[in-house]
C-alpha cells in the first residue's frame, strides 16, 4: 500500500463555496463538536444543506410529535403534482364539511366551496390551515386516510426513515410521529426539487375570505437570511419549529421540538442558527474532475497516471479545526498496467481529529498500456537496479 505525503490544501481551504447546492456529490457527514451547543429544546437537528453535514444532533432520531409542521409533507406532495403538471395553481379542490368543520388552524374556508390550489397553498403555509390541509388531501387522493398513506410512501421515498403520517394536519393521532431528523431531510428535498414553489415559504401575510394573517413563523423578517419553513404546536408537542435559512451563500436547516413556549422557540431557534453560521463554514477541497494527485505504474506505458474525483468534495468544518484536517491518497501500488481510463485505483482520505475518517474513490484519469514484452523487461531490470523512483 502506498500513502503519499498530506496534501497542501491551504490554498484550496480558503476558497469558501459559492453557495451551489450540490447533492448525491457532494460530502455527508457528522461532525463530533467539541463545543456542540446546549439547547432547552426537548429535540433539535442542525444541518448544512450543501454537505449534509450534521451540526448539532439531539435526540434526532427519536419519534415525536410534529404538530403542524406534518403539513410540510402535505405541501411536499402537492408540490409534486404542480411539478409533473397534473395539477395546476388555477385548479380548484372542493370543501367537504369535515375539512370545513376542523378545528384549530383556519384558513377559513367555506363548505361546499371551490378554492385555487394557489389559495390552498398560501392557507397552508402561511396560515397554518388545517381546514385548506384537509381539502388538498381529499383533492389528490380522495380521503385524508388514503392522502395520509401517500404521505408515508413518500417519507421513504426521499429517504425519511422513521416517519409514519396518520393524517394532513398533524392533528394528534395514534402512530402520527417523525423524527426532527426526518423532518431536516423533508426541508432539503423541498428546497432542492422545487426551487421556485419553496418561495411560497417566504410570504410574510395572506389575506383570505377577508380575513388577513401572518406567516406564523417568528424568524421571518427577523432572523437574517430566514426565508422558510413551518411551526408547529400541540400540548404534548410542545412548540416546534423546522427553519432554514441562507447567509453569504449558504444555507442551513434547523429543526427543534418540544419547547416550552412561543417566545422560547423565537430565541432558542435565532441561538442555534446563529450558532451554526458563525462556528462552521463550507470549504471546497476538489471539483468534480480535477487532479488530486498521481500514482506510479508498474510495466506500463506511463510511469504515473493522474487520479481524478467524480465528485465535487466540499466540506463543512469547524472553522477552529480546518487547520488541524490531514488529506492524503491511498493506492496498492504501483498500479499494474494496464489500466483504464475511469477505472478506480485509489481512495482519497481526509481525516479530522476527533472525527472518523471520510475516503473517497480517485479514478485514473487517462488509459495506460501494458509495455509489450522487452519493455516489459526493460522495466523489470530497471526496477532491480534502482527501484520504483530509479
Amino acid at each position: 500500500m502506498s500513502l503519499m505525503p498530506p496534501i497542501p490544501f491551504k490554498t484550496k481551504l480558503n476558497r469558501v463555496v459559492a453557495g451551489a447546492a450540490i447533492f448525491g456529490s457532494a460530502m455527508a457527514m457528522s461532525l463530533t463538536c467539541v463545543h456542540a451547543l446546549e439547547t432547552t429544546a426537548r429535540e433539535a437537528y442542525l444541518m448544512d444543506y450543501d454537505t449534509g453535514t450534521v451540526l448539532l444532533d439531539k435526540n434526532g432520531d427519536v419519534l415525536t410529535e410534529p404538530a403542524s409542521m406534518t403539513k410540510m409533507m402535505t405541501v411536499h406532495l402537492l408540490f409534486e403534482r404542480i411539478k409533473s403538471g397534473s395539477v395546476s395553481l388555477d385548479d380548484t379542490f372542493h370543501v367537504s364539511e369535515k375539512a370545513w368543520r376542523k378545528g384549530g388552524s383556519k384558513m377559513f374556508v367555506e363548505v361546499n366551496s371551490d378554492v385555487s390550489v394557489n389559495d390552498l397553498l398560501h392557507g397552508i403555509i402561511v396560515q397554518s390551515g388545517n381546514d385548506s390541509a384537509i381539502v388538498v388531501a381529499e383533492g389528490l387522493a380522495g380521503t385524508e386516510e388514503a392522502f395520509a398513506e401517500e404521505m408515508t410512501a413518500e417519507a421513504r421515498k426521499i429517504g425519511m426513515t422513521k416517519s409514519v403520517f396518520k393524517n394532513a394536519t398533524g392533528w394528534p393521532d395514534e402512530g402520527h410521529l417523525v423524527t426532527v431528523h426526518d423532518l431536516a431531510i423533508l426541508a432539503r428535498d423541498t428546497i432542492k426539487n422545487f426551487p421556485e414553489l419553496y418561495k411560497l415559504y417566504a410570504v410574510k401575510e395572506f389575506t383570505y375570505n377577508g380575513i388577513r394573517q401572518p406567516n406564523r413563523n417568528p424568524l421571518l423578517g427577523t432572523s437574517a437570511g430566514v426565508d422558510g419553513m413551518k411551526t408547529g404546536h400541540t400540548e404534548t408537542a410542545g412548540y416546534g419549529l423546522t427553519a432554514t435559512a441562507e447567509r453569504d451563500g449558504r444555507r442551513l436547516i434547523l429543526v427543534v421540538n418540544g419547547l416550552g413556549s412561543v417566545r422560547e422557540r423565537r430565541t432558542e431557534s435565532q441561538k442555534l442558527l446563529d450558532w451554526g453560521f458563525r462556528e462552521f463554514d463550507n470549504y471546497d477541497l476538489f471539483d468534480a474532475g480535477e487532479v488530486v494527485s498521481s500514482a506510479n505504474v508498474w510495466l506500463g506505458s506511463e510511469t504515473k497516471v493522474d487520479l481524478v474525483t467524480d465528485q465535487d468534495i466540499l466540506l463543512t468544518l469547524p472553522r477552529t479545526n480546518r487547520d488541524d484536517m490531514k488529506v492524503s491518497v491511498v493506492y496498492e501500488g504501483p498500479i499494474p498496467a494496464p489500466i483504464t481510463a475511469g477505472q478506480q485505483v485509489a481512495t482519497l482520505k481526509v481525516e479530522l481529529p476527533g472525527n472518523e475518517p471520510h475516503e473517497f474513490p480517485l479514478y485514473a484519469a487517462t488509459e495506460v498500456d501494458r509495455l509489450g514484452f522487452i519493455g516489459r523487461i526493460g522495466a523489470a531490470i530497471k526496477y532491480l537496479l534502482w527501484g520504483a523512483n530509479g
